[in-house]
């Protein structure tokens, strides 16, 4: 690496695995680095933030990014992908690129973030240029990263929306456990939000799903705030179903 995670202000989750927070909304943005290719997990919520993130992963891998995971589509989470450009795959779970390409969809993405705070000439931007996601996952898909990395790439909702898709990156070496990124399945630094798309009866079980695929040596990285250990999943799901009233 031509800097280190810490040159940068961002978090060392693991070897080659790192992630920031991103300012106003606290969303996470993270980068998962391999011999031969780097795959970035969410681009954060604008194309001018997309564009610092993808410099900033410039520094740390010394080429390109260019494979890009979107942990759901929801705009603060998918705005910058534009910034990407570069990116040879987008993945993300079923059915999000069918929300990401329609027009009324697209509009209520822009609303979306004008709402929460977003600049108006910025988010008519990020939308006028959303990504679509070229492999849509279904199920499972195993992604190489080079020297024997692989990150799994798996569809765990519906939940907080209806297109979640987890990135679990394999813990190397004796003692160390998988990091899953989460999307907002799990937030941290607040209550989970569940918005009109929400598909709230299925949530606890799609954290079942995600607890299954971490286990208990897993360090969950939540779409927000600080990253937590298969416990705080375990009462989140719990939380969850007894707020929806999902039975168990």
């Amino acid at each position: 690496m031509t800097v280190t995670w810490e040159d940068l202000g961002w978090e060392r989750l693991a070897e080659g695995v790192g992630r920031v927070r991103l300012p106003v909304w606290d969303c996470t943005a993270a980068l998962v680095v391999g011999a031969g290719a780097a795959l970035w997990v969410d681009p954060g919520a604008s194309v001018a933030e997309g564009a610092r993130l993808r410099a900033r992963a410039r520094e740390i891998t010394g080429g390109r990014v260019t494979l890009l995971a979107l942990t759901h589509p929801h705009f603060d989470h998918v705005f910058g992908a534009a910034a990407f450009e570069e990116a040879a795959e987008v993945f993300a779970a079923e059915g999000a690129g069918a929300v990401l390409g329609d027009a009324r969809e697209r509009a209520e993405l822009r609303a979306d973030a004008v709402r929460q705070g977003l600049d108006a000439r910025a988010a008519e931007e990020a939308a006028a240029a959303l990504v679509r996601p070229g492999r849509e996952v279904r199920d499972r898909l195993t992604v190489p990263l080079g020297g024997g990395r692989e990150v799994l790439l798996a569809n765990v909702g519906p939940g907080h929306t209806a297109h979640d898709l987890a990135v679990v990156v394999p813990g190397e070496g004796p003692g160390r456990g998988p990091v899953v990124f989460c999307g907002d399945l799990v937030e941290e630094s607040g209550e989970p939000q569940a918005g009109p798309d929400a598909v709230v009866e299925r949530w606890p079980a799609a954290l079942d799903r995600l607890l299954e695929l971490g286990g208990e040596d897993a360090l969950y990285v939540p779409g927000h705030g600080a990253a937590v250990d298969a416990a705080f999943v375990r009462a989140q799901r719990d939380a969850l179903a007894e707020r929806f009233g999902v039975s168990r």
